[in-house]
């Protein structure tokens, strides 16, 4: 199987650069596996597919500012730091710009003169590299004074992705109305299309909603550099869920309802604790599943999704799903009915 076989056409002004103004106004294309067939809706429509006793399962991790600008202690040459994740106590995983000049030893300063105005006027955030890790990151170790996540608000950026250009007005427009554990370099993105009030329509209805947890990494956007899909090294991505919410799961499974996971990441932590019947348990672990044509699905029933990049894990998840040749002919006609791709982008229910 070739990467290249999950290729597609995509104008560039069809990704999308700013989020909808109301989350739940996003377009729905609905494919049902069984007919072949293609539906337009509306995101809040999604509430017509959902039956009592099924389960939606949802990703409630939040991103952190994880995107920092600071200067060389010594020269005063401007970096770039993008928190990955944390290792151990101040010690993190980094991806650093430009890594040429950041090698073990140096020191960067971050926060510097933003206090000027104050009466005490303070560097706010200090790291040392410490080593060069494989894939080109680093591992840092930061000093500061005061909570790290506090001064991460007070002075990093949202990590968006690579293709978004614009400048992002609200920060909390990149994450989920019901983001809550801190920890992801990027939003659950299929999560995004929620509001409060579609969440209490659908409890209303009788459906359960399940949480787990994965922090997203940004190997979400590395792309697929190997040409046979079966050689490709997935990255790895830490979890959890509770055991209340494995029991809303076990009963809508025994019972004979549906499974819907919000987003890819979701589907990966169900699909990488479910046993042979589908059932699920507590459990914090990593997972690094690879899921492509060929699969068989263990616990999932329905997935709701974005648009994914071309040749991109991603596409290859929901092409598991539904089929490789369903979703490149959903994909071409989303091209051509302009739906608005990516994360700030329009949603995809496949059922």
């Amino acid at each position: 199987m070739k990467v290249s076989d999950f290729n597609y056409n995509l104008p560039k002004e069809l990704i999308a650069q700013v989020p909808i103004q109301n989350r739940d106004q996003s377009r729905l294309m609905v494919l049902d596996r069984k007919c072949k067939s293609i539906d337009h809706k509306i995101f809040k429509d999604i509430i017509d597919y959902l039956e009592p006793g099924d389960c939606l399962v949802r990703n409630n991790t939040k991103v952190i500012p994880a995107r920092l600008y600071g200067v060389k202690e010594e020269t005063g040459a401007h970096v770039e730091f993008l928190l990955l994740h944390r290792i151990q106590g101040d010690i993190w995983e980094v991806m650093v710009k430009p890594g040429r000049k950041l090698m073990p030893g140096t020191k960067v300063i971050f926060g510097e003169g933003l206090l000027e105005k104050s009466d005490n006027p303070r560097v706010l955030l200090k790291a040392e590299i410490l080593e060069q890790l494989e894939g080109g990151s680093r591992k840092v170790k930061f000093e500061y004074e005061g909570i790290f996540n506090e001064i991460l608000n007070e002075i990093g950026l949202m990590p968006l992705p690579p293709y978004i250009h614009e400048k992002l007005k609200e920060k909390d427009r990149y994450q989920t109305v019901y983001a809550k554990y801190e920890g992801s370099a990027a939003a659950p993105t299929a999560g995004l299309h929620f509001t409060d009030e579609l969440l209490e329509q659908i409890k209303a209805k009788g459906v359960e909603i399940a949480n787990v947890t994965l922090h997203v990494g940004i190997g979400t956007f590395r792309p697929v550099k190997v040409e046979n899909v079966e050689e490709h090294d997935m990255h790895s991505e830490h979890f959890y869920i509770k055991q209340e919410d494995a029991e809303k799961i076990n009963k809508a499974k025994r019972e004979g309802h549906r499974v819907i996971a919000v987003g890819t990441t979701s589907c990966r932590v169900l699909e990488s604790i479910a046993d042979e019947n589908g059932m699920v348990k507590e459990i914090e672990s990593d997972t690094n599943i690879f899921i492509y044509p060929g699969y068989q699905f263990k616990c999932l029933d329905y997935l709701i999704t974005n648009f994914h990049l071309p040749e991109s894990t991603l596409i290859m998840l929901v092409s598991a799903l539904a089929g490789k040749d369903f979703v490149m002919k959903a994909y071409e006609e989303a091209v051509q009915e302009e739906y608005r791709f990516f994360s700030f982008g329009d949603a995809m229910l496949i059922k």
